[in-house]
């Protein structure tokens, strides 16, 4: 799927919101907030995060301009991380591989690192494509599933 990255604009935010209550979404992303469907919660999230320039946060769109999703890369440095929601109705298309290595372009500083739940062979499969290597694992507690759960642990050096 072709997909191009661009600064997050306002009228971003309702899809991401849609895409962020998608129930299977949320159930394999599994650490999400406790209440998805919190509007004033989404809301804050987005605001702090646009506000903060240390956050790297694009919107990816599709080649027709539709809005497949959103990418992120933040944290302080040597505790850098990458975050990504692509609409469920996108998935299996190679957008999320494409979105996170174009990310990763704007985002060079090494390492970086991301998180998976351990069962979402989705997200493990794109961080793999995009030169993420396990590095451990850890169990938390996923808020979309009610129980702790394993996450894989990723870096890219």
């Amino acid at each position: 799927m072709e997909i191009t990255l661009r600064e997050v604009r306002d009228d971003d935010l309702p899809v991401f919101y849609a895409q962020s209550n998608e129930a299977e979404g949320v159930r394999l992303a599994a650490f999400t907030t406790k209440d998805p469907s919190d509007t004033a919660s989404f809301e804050a999230h987005w605001a702090r995060n646009r506000q903060n320039p240390t956050v790297v946060m694009r919107t990816v769109v599709a080649a027709d301009g539709e809005v497949v999703g959103h990418v992120a890369v933040f944290g302080p440095p040597e505790e850098r991380e990458v975050t990504y929601w692509i609409g469920q109705r996108f998935w299996g298309r190679g957008a999320a591989t494409a979105a996170l290595r174009q990310l990763l372009l704007l985002a060079p500083e090494r390492p970086v690192h991301a998180r998976a739940a351990s069962d979402n062979a989705g997200s493990v499969r794109v961080l793999a494509k995009c030169g993420f290597i396990p590095v451990g694992t850890d169990r938390g507690f996923a808020n979309a599933r009610g129980e702790e759960i394993e996450e894989t642990l990723f870096t890219l050096s």
